[in-house]
């Protein structure tokens, strides 16, 4: 009786001890955070299957970000509520891309995109709980202006929609989350560039051309948004060289752009059938984004 008492004793005295030394305890009851990553496609890291249907991966911008982040918060966890075809106005509102909503499952609890990311943060308000969300979106609000009959028109709708929906967006998230958030949004790359192997002359040549002055005033806005509404922006464009037409690098026998070089290394864009061409970025261009991602948010996360 006597020796399993000390057994008993000795049992618990260990306990007390190893819940004492320093991490143990923490390591056990350390609650989660969370990295909440919102939009579109992107969001989802959506890319081609062999047959050229698109999907949801892994391997997206979203899980690569995960990824590093990790190295400096313990725990941390990744909340995708993105959706393919999602606008700023289907985002705000769930109207306008619900047959898509529907095949890929996207979360609209409470009736939208936004309205299930505001009721995530509302029931995770634990300061620091959330330390990072991100949001990718506005491209699908130009992105069928490519085959419009008047393309300056489009665009320019496009324009005006995503100056009156993102604000809105951004607020709404900012006021929902818990004290310890950092927010990030991000500039497009260029996928319209891959028209830049059409035959001269065709109207795909000739937007592929003219498309890097409408992604600049897309993404102006876009960053003025950002700027107003306090979120950090990860400056995708200029990472993908986007802008930069001038310069020229030689890409299977031929002297091309780099914008257009870049395009084709980190996207599906300029693959042949049936993968492409797919405006989505492949592994490596997700990563790239990921980095941009993680150059703007910096050392606010350590």
């Amino acid at each position: 009786m006597h020796r399993r008492i000390l057994l008993a004793v000795t049992a618990a005295v260990l306990c007390a001890v190893v819940a004492a030394l320093p991490g143990v305890a923490a390591a056990k009851t350390a609650p989660p955070h969370y990295y909440l990553a919102l939009g579109d496609s992107l969001s989802q890291g959506m890319q081609p299957d062999l047959n050229g249907t698109t999907l949801d991966t892994n391997q997206g911008y979203a899980n690569d970000l995960l990824a590093l982040e990790r190295k400096h918060i313990h725990n941390l966890k990744l909340v995708q509520l993105g959706c393919g075809g999602d606008t700023t106005t289907s985002m705000l509102t769930g109207q306008g891309n619900n047959a898509a909503a529907k095949l890929l499952h996207c979360d609209r609890q409470g009736g939208s995109q936004e309205a299930a990311a505001e009721h995530f943060l509302k029931t995770h308000h634990r300061k620091g709980e959330v330390p990072l969300i991100t949001v990718d979106i506005g491209a699908n609000d130009v992105d069928g202006c490519a085959t419009a009959a008047d393309v300056i028109s489009c665009v320019n709708s496009g324009l005006n929609t995503i100056s009156t929906n993102l604000p809105k967006i951004l607020a709404g998230l900012k006021k929902a989350a818990p004290k310890g958030t950092t927010f990030a949004g991000m500039t497009l790359y260029n996928p319209v560039l891959g028209g830049f192997f059409s035959p001269a002359g065709t109207a795909t040549h000739t937007l592929a051309l003219a498309s890097t002055a409408l992604l600049t005033e897309v993404n102006k806005d876009l960053t003025t948004a950002d700027t107003n509404g306090g979120f950090l922006t990860a400056d995708v464009a200029d990472a993908f060289k986007s802008y930069d037409s001038t310069d020229t690098v030689s890409w299977q026998g031929q002297q091309i752009p780099v914008n257009v070089a870049t395009l084709c290394s980190w996207t599906w864009a300029c693959q042949t059938p049936p993968s492409g061409p797919n405006i989505h970025a492949n592994k490596n261009g997700y990563q790239v984004i990921a980095n941009a991602f993680a150059a703007a948010i910096g050392k606010r996360l350590h």
